[in-house]
Parts: C-alpha cells; sequence; structure tokens
C-alpha cells in the first residue's frame, strides 16, 4: 500500500515570487498531483496491475492587466514557466481582475485508501457472480484507486488544498450468441468502498432482460430512462442552468427566474457534501456551498464562475471549473443532483402497457434540448412486463418538452458520473426501428 497524502512541495511559492520579480501585478499557482493504481481484468481474468504518478501545474500571471497562463507537467523549471507566462499575456487583451484573497482554510482529506490486493478481490468477486448465472459471458473491466491532492494558491493571500481518495470501476458483458452481440456495461465511483454485488446484480438483470431479441415500439410511446440513460436529458439541463449561457442569451431560461420550467415533480440542485464528486472549494478557491436550482419545477438559481458573477452583478456561487488543467475557469458543476420520487425500477416498469427502456445510448443533446438517439441498448415492455431486447432503434424529442411531461419519477438514485439520479418515464418522444 502506497502513502495516501501527496507531500506538499514548494514550487507554487518559487513561482509566484519570480512571477512578481518579473514584473506581474498578481499571479496563481493551481496545481493538481495525482497517483493512481488501477487493476485490468480482460476475458475474466486478472491481466495487469499498474501504479502511475502525474502532476501538472498551471501559471497564471496579469502582465499590465493581461492574463497570461502557461502549463507544465512533471519536473518544472521554475523560470522558464514564468516566462513563456509572461510572453502568452502579450497576446492578450487586458481584463478585470478576478481573484479571491485572503482565505487559508484547512480543509479535511476525503475518501479512504485500499490497498491493491482489495481491488483485484472486487474485480475477481464481480465477474464470478456474473457468471455463475451466464458462464459464456465474457467480462472485461477495471477497478482503481485514485489519489489526487489539489492546490490553488495566489500572491494575494489565498492558499487552499485538500487530497481527494476515490474508488471507481467499470465492466462489460459481452455476451456472443451467433451472428448476435451483446454488450453490456456498468460501473460505480465511491469513496471508501465498492459493491460488488450491487454491480453484479445490475449487469444480470441486463442480460436476464436481453435474452430475446423483440420487434421495437413505433410512434410516440412512453420512455423508461434508467438512472444510467438518464443523464442524457439533465446534461442539457445543466447547460440552460449555466450563467455564462444566460449572458451570451443562449439559454431558454434566461428570463425565466421564478417561473415553471419543467415538471413540478422535479427539484435539482447541487451539494458539496454528497457523493464522491464533492469538493469543498471550485477552482478559483471560492467555498462550494449548496443551491437548489429548480424547485418543484420553479427556476430558482444559475450557477457561475467570478468573471461571469462580476458581469451579473453578483456573487460567484462557486462554481468556477477548469476543463482542463491549461483553461481558464469557467461555470462548471461538481455534482447535480435529482431529488427521487417514488418507486422501483421495477414498480416503474409496471406501469408501462407498450413502452422502451432505454439504459445505453449513442448521442447527446445540446443546449437546443433537441436529440435523435440510437439506442445502443434497449428493452420492449408489454403490460408491465419486459418481453426482450431492441435493436436498430432510435429516440427522438426535445429535452425541455419531455421534462415538462414527465409521466413518473423514480426513487432508484444513482451516481452516473457526477449526476445523481433516478429512472423516470416521459411522454411525447417518437420511437423508430427496424422490425426484427
Amino acid at each position: 500500500m502506497v502513502s495516501k497524502k501527496l507531500p506538499k512541495d514548494t514550487l507554487p511559492e518559487q513561482l509566484l515570487e519570480l512571477a512578481l520579480k518579473s514584473g506581474a501585478e498578481t499571479a496563481e499557482v493551481y496545481q493538481s498531483r495525482s497517483l493512481s493504481r488501477p487493476v485490468f481484468f480482460e476475458a475474466n481474468r486478472l491481466k495487469q496491475l499498474e501504479t502511475s504518478q502525474a502532476e501538472g501545474t498551471a501559471l497564471r500571471l496579469w502582465y499590465n492587466g493581461r492574463p497570461g497562463l502557461a502549463v507544465a507537467y512533471g519536473v518544472v523549471e521554475p523560470q522558464a514557466l514564468v516566462e513563456r507566462a509572461l510572453s502568452l499575456s502579450q497576446l492578450n487583451q487586458p481584463e478585470t481582475l478576478e481573484l479571491n484573497s485572503n482565505f487559508q482554510p484547512s480543509y479535511p482529506d476525503l475518501g479512504q485508501d485500499v490497498p491493491v490486493e482489495k481491488l483485484v478481490e472486487w474485480g475477481k468477486e464481480t465477474i464470478a457472480l456474473i457468471r455463475d448465472v451466464y458462464p459464456e459471458v465474457l467480462c472485461n473491466g477495471d477497478w482503481e484507486c485514485d489519489v489526487e491532492t489539489t492546490r490553488l494558491v495566489n500572491t494575494k493571500g489565498l492558499d487552499c488544498y485538500y487530497t481527494d481518495t476515490t474508488l471507481s470501476c467499470y465492466i462489460s458483458a459481452e455476451w456472443v450468441r451467433g451472428d448476435d452481440i451483446l454488450s453490456v456495461s456498468d460501473g460505480e465511483t465511491e469513496r471508501g468502498n465498492l459493491q460488488p454485488q450491487k454491480l453484479a446484480q445490475q449487469i444480470l438483470q441486463r442480460l436476464a432482460w436481453a435474452k430475446e431479441n423483440v420487434p421495437p415500439p413505433h410512434g410516440r410511446v412512453p420512455v423508461l430512462f434508467t438512472s444510467k440513460a438518464a443523464d442524457m436529458l439533465w446534461g442539457t439541463v445543466q447547460a440552460a442552468l449555466n450563467a455564462k449561457r444566460v449572458l451570451e442569451g443562449a439559454s431558454p431560461w434566461t428570463e425565466r427566474i421564478g417561473k415553471l420550467v419543467v415538471s413540478p415533480s422535479l427539484t435539482l440542485y447541487q451539494d458539496p457534501q454528497a457523493g464522491p464528486y464533492s469538493c469543498p472549494f471550485d477552482d478559483e478557491g471560492t467555498p462550494t456551498q449548496p443551491m437548489v436550482f429548480i424547485q418543484n419545477g420553479e427556476l430558482q438559481n444559475f450557477y457561475c464562475d467570478r468573471a461571469t458573477a462580476s458581469q451579473l452583478g453578483i456573487f460567484s456561487t462557486g462554481n468556477g471549473f477548469r476543463p482542463s488543467l491549461g483553461s481558464y475557469p469557467t461555470p462548471g458543476l461538481f455534482n447535480f443532483l435529482i431529488q427521487p420520487g417514488s418507486g422501483s425500477l421495477p414498480e416503474l416498469i409496471e406501469l408501462l402497457n407498450d413502452g422502451l427502456i432505454v439504459d445505453q445510448m449513442l448521442g447527446s443533446s445540446g443546449i437546443s434540448g433537441d436529440f435523435s438517439i440510437n439506442v445502443d441498448l434497449g428493452y420492449r415492455v408489454q403490460n408491465g412486463q419486459v418481453i426482450g431486447r431492441v435493436k436498430d432503434t432510435m429516440v427522438a424529442g426535445n429535452v425541455y418538452t419531455a421534462l415538462k411531461q414527465l409521466a413518473k419519477l423514480g426513487s432508484d438514485t444513482d451516481w452516473n458520473g457526477s449526476c445523481y439520479t433516478p429512472s423516470l418515464i416521459v411522454e411525447g418522444l417518437s420511437t423508430t426501428g427496424r422490425s426484427n
């Protein structure tokens, strides 16, 4: 087992000092250091163990009001990085400085480390549970423990950092039946513990539903998005809640604060204490905060970073994140939660007289809300029972319209990436497919 804590170093302080000596008015260093230990399984067997360590440093400075951002990975030559940032600043226009100051909080570490032996044990157990029922299935997957330390420090007195240890796994099960190849996949990300039995059961349920291939429904039928597939809908909602999109006039909800924008059954929020993607501060050093975006269908708040907040005349919501180390902070979400309704997944299925379950898909929806997706893994429901798997099927519609026509919200909330969502049934979507 390796030490969970990655040692602190003095590189950020060196960079800040050199930046000021080189004439910068102010500077900021964002540092990310990670230690990853994945174990890989292929064709039902343990394939390999790995250990990888990475470190990235981003220096952002302002020279004559012009920002310059330079990035280095691994060993850093401080003077060279400062000179690169200074050179890049000459290519940019002056901007209003938006930095946190005089803030040095102490944050506890998150998550717990686990030994590689435990990761191997979880992998073997999951695969064994699946193959006990379907011995002909080939399973591939990886189980991983990742330790990441994030530090943000600037010349205005900000210095904040924390270490986050997360566990994750992903498994795919391939079932070859003559010319028919079925691939079912699922995963889990948590802190402290993973659940092989739960993961295996989810795979087994999908395999059982897919024993028979059946014709898809046609026309407008109720569509049940499982918690694994529902994030396609929430991705569009997250874009509409982005305050930067409001400034650009791209969000359809720009003038809708206090008004009904989705079904009254929906309450959407973020929680800095919830789940494996929670974090104490954003990439600008602003503490993250709980916030309700939509309550009982009514729009309450947008999320923003410091620059967007300044343009809107409000305070940052603690949602300034970097899409990559070499990017400037922009409004983003650390997690997104949907308040569950009532009814398990089997109970939601029982409500469908003739409908479609979407569990895996190819495609997405932009901020317009319009989508046309290929169903990678879906099932036909008749009289409240799953009768088989559908192939060559597409679903089309509009996200905003669908969320206004929400028929039922389940209680089976689960993390799919940073989105915590239940399954849900929506009306008004169009389905097309080829009959087998």
